[in-house]
């Protein structure tokens, strides 16, 4: 498997819409219950959807705020299915997400869909997500999803608030039967900015922790905006054994911001991910895959030699490279060192380096 994945994106997130009917305190995109109206249309959306198709079969995210907040949604899902696009769905669980919503979802033939737990009871959950009542919503709807015979994805956030609360969401989510578990590791971006981060020292804990439940068959357990869980993985793994097995946590070595992901935002912004706010394009005037194979923005993060500090000396930076986010977030130099990794590369502690 290709570590540079320069061709084509492997997973397209694209934020629909910014609208939202939560309030949740991490909200990268500091949604709203409002839609704006520089929306792309329902003909621009299309027209991409053949622009992708036509190039590549990338796996289509569809995300937002909530997505069900764009009466054209199911319309543009149809359209992303007929071009023989994978499709995925990330919605917000408010009274929009209904039975029927699921049924239909599930008549479209997607392929998974992702739902957020962010803590193991009521009280914290619906602290962080701003709306009572969203924690029990959630394991209902999960149940809806599960008999619908659709791939059920677990989201938690991983922040100084809810890292105590892991092992009992673990729990939860074994009850809930979700196939997939994504912990994601907090972008200081957004309303994020308002959250707690946790240390390196402590986040090395969470994936050796995270590591362990892998073993098991389900849930599968993944991070999100934490690449680094891959070179822990593959540390623990016997010499000569260190790439992606069919059961390893290390699969998908090398994807990240702008390398086999691209973000595309409800106004059009073609960008390496949803928490790296920097543009290459715009699909109203250009084409995302020219974009994502030529534009230098693009280019430069899938160029692991490019990178400085300990990410651009480190010998696992092709099958992880860190979080580019989350060094722009902390730098505003995106090829900066992930301040969330507490590893110190051997070229940084060899007798040369003294």
């Amino acid at each position: 498997m290709p570590l540079v994945f320069s061709d084509a994106p492997m997973r397209v997130y694209w934020e629909l819409t910014r609208a939202c009917d939560l309030a949740c305190t991490h909200c990268r995109a500091c949604a709203n219950r409002s839609s704006d109206p520089r929306e792309l249309e329902t003909d621009e959306i299309v027209h991409v959807l053949h622009q992708l198709a036509a190039g590549s079969t990338p796996h289509m995210i569809f995300t937002g705020g909530d997505p069900l907040k764009r009466r054209d949604f199911f319309e543009i899902l149809e359209h992303a299915r007929a071009a023989g696009l994978p499709c995925s769905v990330s919605p917000s669980v408010t009274p929009l997400l209904t039975p029927d919503v699921i049924r239909t979802l599930a008549s479209l033939r997607i392929d998974a869909m992702s739902l957020s737990l962010d803590g193991s009871t009521a009280p914290r959950h619906d602290g962080l997500r701003g709306v009572v009542g969203t924690y029990s919503r959630t394991l209902q709807i999960a149940q809806t999803i599960s008999a619908s015979r659709i791939s059920l994805q677990i989201n938690t956030l991983v922040t100084s608030e809810t890292v105590d609360d892991l092992p009992a969401i673990h729990d939860v989510v074994k009850r809930i039967g979700a196939d997939r578990w994504s912990l994601f590791f907090l972008i200081a971006t957004g309303r994020g900015k308002s959250l707690g981060q946790i240390s390196p020292q402590r986040a090395e804990g969470v994936m050796n922790w995270a590591v362990d439940r892998a073993a098991a068959r389900q849930p599968v357990v993944t991070t999100t905006e934490a690449p680094h869980y891959r070179r822990v993985a593959a540390m623990r793994r016997p010499p000569g054994t260190r790439g992606a097995g069919a059961g390893s946590p290390a699969r998908g070595l090398g994807i990240r911001d702008g390398n086999g992901v691209m973000f595309i935002s409800h106004v059009g912004e073609i960008q390496p991910s949803g928490f790296l706010p920097l543009t290459g394009g715009s699909v109203r005037r250009d084409d995302p895959l020219r974009i994502y194979r030529e534009s230098p923005l693009f280019r430069k993060l899938r160029q692991t030699e490019l990178f400085t500090g300990r990410c651009g000396c480190c010998e696992f930076r092709g099958i992880c490279g860190g979080s580019r986010a989350r060094a722009y977030a902390a730098t505003g130099n995106p090829f900066e060192s992930d301040p969330l990794c507490a590893y110190v590369p051997r070229t940084m502690t060899s007798p040369q380096a003294q």
